[in-house]
């Protein structure tokens, strides 16, 4: 079985995924990172040459490849719940839990990180979060098979009440 960490970006899911992959000795396996890797380019550098459709598109081809593989923690894109295509695929092997936190602590994590480009393209930073999380709000509830509040508590914690999680 695989342990997929879903929520929006700064929700601690590559750092939680790195504690539970070591803890459990399991393969650790970001998202993100692979199709960096199979671009070629950054994540900003992918939007920019073409457009958030066509990275879907590579984030779909990347989590059914993966989704294939067992025993792993997932840290996927924050995005990844767009495609239900994306969710099925996850599932088969999967348990995913929603790093659940607000839009301020998710502003206080990610700060002005460059390599996270705006999702809504005309707004600023807080708005572009407020409305990303308006819109994938009942995604990620939808595809959650648990909820994880991460606010105020550290990634060791998160990690400490997944593995209770899996235990139950």
């Amino acid at each position: 079985m695989n342990i997929v960490l879903i929520g929006m970006r700064g929700s601690g899911k590559t750092t939680v995924a790195k504690i539970l992959a070591q803890k459990l000795q399991k393969k650790y396996v970001e998202t993100d990172e692979l199709i960096v890797q199979k671009m070629g380019m950054s994540i900003p550098k992918i939007i920019a040459n073409h457009d958030w459709n066509y990275f879907r598109d590579i984030e779909s081809e990347v989590i059914i490849e993966i989704s294939k593989k067992d025993n792993s923690v997932i840290s996927t894109g924050g995005g990844v719940v767009v495609r239900p295509e994306n969710i099925r695929a996850l599932k088969k092997h999967g348990k995913l839990f929603w790093l659940q936190v607000s839009v301020n602590t998710l502003l206080k994590r990610i700060g002005d990180d460059q390599n996270r480009p705006s999702l809504t393209g005309k707004k600023s930073r807080k708005e572009d979060m407020e409305e990303t999380l308006k819109q994938r709000y009942q995604q990620y509830l939808k595809a959650s098979d648990e909820t994880i509040n991460t606010e105020n508590i550290s990634t060791q914690q998160v990690a400490k009440k997944i593995m209770l999680k899996l235990k139950e």
